[in-house]
C-alpha cells in the first residue's frame, strides 16, 4: 500500500493496491495456516482475519472508485 503513495499514474495506482490485495490474501492464507498448527489461538485469529477482510473491502472499494471515476 505504502508503494502507491507514490504512483507513477492512476493505472499504476490501481496496479500497487491489487498487488496490496494479492497481499493481503496470502496473509489470510498464512493465518489459517497458523491458526491450523496451533500457534495462534481462535480469537486471535478470528480477530486477525476480519481485519484482513477489512482491508481487502477498504481496497476493492478504492479500487473501484478510481477505475469508476477516472476510466
Amino acid at each position: 500500500m505504502r508503494e502507491s503513495e507514490y504512483a507513477e499514474s492512476r493505472a499504476d495506482f490501481v496496479h500497487q493496491l491489487r498487488i496490496a490485495i494479492k497481499e493481503a490474501n496470502e496473509t489470510q492464507y498464512w493465518l489459517e495456516l497458523l491458526h491450523q498448527a496451533d500457534y495462534i489461538n481462535k480469537k486471535g485469529f478470528k480477530s486477525i482475519n476480519q481485519d484482513c477482510i477489512e482491508v481487502i473491502k477498504i481496497l476493492i472499494a478504492i479500487i473501484k472508485s478510481t477505475t469508476k471515476n477516472n476510466y
